[in-house]
């Protein structure tokens, strides 16, 4: 036992007796395909070494399974929550038949307090794997997201689509019921002063009734009845199309002293025109929905426009609200907006952040009994454009509101939050906008506000001309060969244009603006952590590991 302890990296510099007194300490853990060596959440009292077969790392993200790694022979798992003295953050479950070490906590803290060799070695797989970790979990965020978002807008688009499609199927019979009448009507000798008279009513607008149900009933009963004592045909039918219409039985009398004799032929014209009238009004009312729709999830998602635009925030906000409108029909949202101008922006990761907020808003009000109320509300103080974005939910528990913006930190169900929202969205805010986002708790209130600089063009990151980091110091300048796109992205069929290379491996990959950042996975599965850019007229090198950049001189 104690050789194959010396194959892993972890323990090969060890002295000769520490490796045995871990090797007198470890046992082996066979585990069956499938089988989960530990659970997400719980407290752990072992680290372990893989000695034979693959160990898959889960975990619950916006209730989906999220697949972290997948680790192999001679890797150390389970080690995080030792040293965190916290709860499991993933699952641990056999991809095929495997053999482990167990190592307890008892063993592997006097080993990292006695070995610095140790300890180094566990450091730079712990630097490795939270990278890796963290990068998957944010690109899960954003996914878990949009799908979020497109469940929404499959719903919110269903509805007005479903009328649209109603009423079109109901026009076409009401045309060849029309056509039969204004036979029947032009067959019957009406005079030419009655048709103008009829014509005249015609042109009136449509104007749908606002009764309730119970109201609508009762006159339609009245007019079923007046239109049967009066003659004409199929009562039962026209009647709901007249009171639709605003036609009541007073109205009815006053159209058959209009026109007299021909009023039982003429009658039943007028109602067929008012529903046609009002399924007409059906699709323009359907139609101008699916438009408001598309247009909001286009400036949503500022499609077809450059990165960093001349925005109003007011504008982003309310296309959220409409994204977001299913999580939010039991919601009072008050609206306080002051004048704040437009500011240069990311559009759309800006709307990112009012996702975030407002879906963290909705799920605090849907805490309580109700009445459920956001407040939105803008203005502008000493340069500054001020969002803030208040609910009466129950409030932030005093003891864990110095972790609200902390990686992986969420107060939701498992399954239910990643624990990265409002992560991503105070680096959106402070790292790629200068700007700050903060936010005070008590029970009934929580306000969370966005300080974002006014008129100030939003650029990258600043970056130095000096190496701020050794892989920076000796970056190759010399001009990169031109690629057709992201070598992952082309797998799928994705052209993602805003490109960098891996210095490296020399391999082209998508930058984070793209929905699957490529370029940043890429650096937490290999370790290699520097880029270039490989867009036109960029000379600029990143280090992921240092989260710092260089500008050619």
């Amino acid at each position: 036992m104690s050789q194959r302890l010396r194959a892993i990296p972890l323990f090969a510099d060890l002295p000769d007796e520490e490796v045995q007194l871990l090797s007198a300490a470890a046992t082996e853990v066979p585990l069956g395909e499938g089988e989960v060596l530990f659970e997400e959440g719980a407290f752990g009292d072992s680290a372990y070494v893989i000695l034979e077969g693959e160990i898959e790392i889960i975990t619950q993200a916006k209730g989906r399974e999220v697949l972290l790694a997948v680790r192999r022979q001679d890797e150390v798992i389970g080690e995080m929550a030792l040293l965190r003295a916290e709860p499991r953050s993933a699952t641990a479950r056999a991809r095929v038949p495997a053999l482990l070490l167990r190592i307890p906590k008892k063993e592997l803290d006097t080993l990292l307090d006695t070995s610095a060799q140790a300890t180094k070695a566990l450091f730079r797989v712990l630097l490795e794997r939270w990278q890796s970790t963290e990068s998957r979990l944010r690109q899960s965020e954003r996914m878990a997201q949009l799908g979020t978002l497109t469940a929404g807008l499959a719903h919110e688009l269903n509805n007005p689509a479903a009328a649209v499609e109603r009423s079109a199927g109901r026009i076409r019979e009401f045309v060849d019921r029309f056509a039969q009448d204004l036979v029947a009507m032009a067959t019957a000798g009406i005079p030419h002063g009655t048709v103008a008279d009829l014509v005249e009513l015609f042109d009136q607008p449509f104007e749908r009734s606002s009764l309730d149900a119970l109201a609508r009933s009762d006159l339609e009963l009245d007019v079923e009845d007046w239109l049967t004592d009066h003659g004409v045909p199929t009562p039962w039918d026209l009647a709901p199309d007249l009171v639709e219409a605003g036609v009541d039985a007073d109205r009815l009398a006053a159209l058959s002293d209009r026109f007299g004799e021909h009023a039982p032929t003429v009658l039943p014209v007028f109602a067929l025109q008012r529903r046609g009238a009002g399924l007409i009004h059906e699709v323009e009312v359907g139609a101008s929905r699916l438009s408001a729709i598309v247009k909001a999830l286009k400036g949503y998602a500022y499609l077809d426009q450059a990165p960093i635009q001349e925005i109003t925030i007011t504008d982003g906000i309310e296309d959220t609200l409409l994204i977001l409108a299913p999580k939010l029909r039991d919601v009072e949202i008050v609206r306080r907006y002051g004048d704040i101008g437009t500011i240069e922006a990311y559009g759309s990761e800006l709307n990112q952040v009012w996702t975030n907020l407002l879906d963290n808003a909705a799920d605090a009000v849907h805490m309580t009994d109700g009445p459920h109320r956001i407040t939105i509300r803008t203005h502008a103080e000493d340069g500054w454009a001020i969002v803030e974005i208040e609910d009466n939910g129950p409030g932030i528990p005093p003891d864990i509101q110095h972790r609200v913006f902390d990686s992986f930190f969420t107060t939701k169900e498992p399954g239910k939050g990643t624990g990265l929202g409002l992560d991503i969205s105070y680096a959106i805010i402070a790292d790629k906008h200068g700007g700050d986002l903060s936010f005070d708790s008590e029970p009934g209130r929580t306000t969370f506000r966005v300080r974002l600089p006014c008129n100030t063009p939003v650029d990258d990151k600043e970056m130095p001309t000096v190496a701020a980091c050794e892989h920076l110091e000796n970056v190759n300048w010399d001009p990169l060969a031109p690629a057709p796109g992201c070598a992952a992205c082309l797998e799928t069929g994705d052209t993602w244009v805003h490109l960098r290379r891996c210095l490296t491996c020399d391999v082209t990959l998508c930058c984070n603006d793209s929905p699957n950042q490529h370029a940043q996975a890429h650096a937490g599965e290999s370790g290699h952590p520097t880029i270039r850019s490989a867009e036109p007229n960029e000379d600029w090198a990143w280090c992921y590991l240092h989260d710092t950049g260089i500008r050619r001189r």
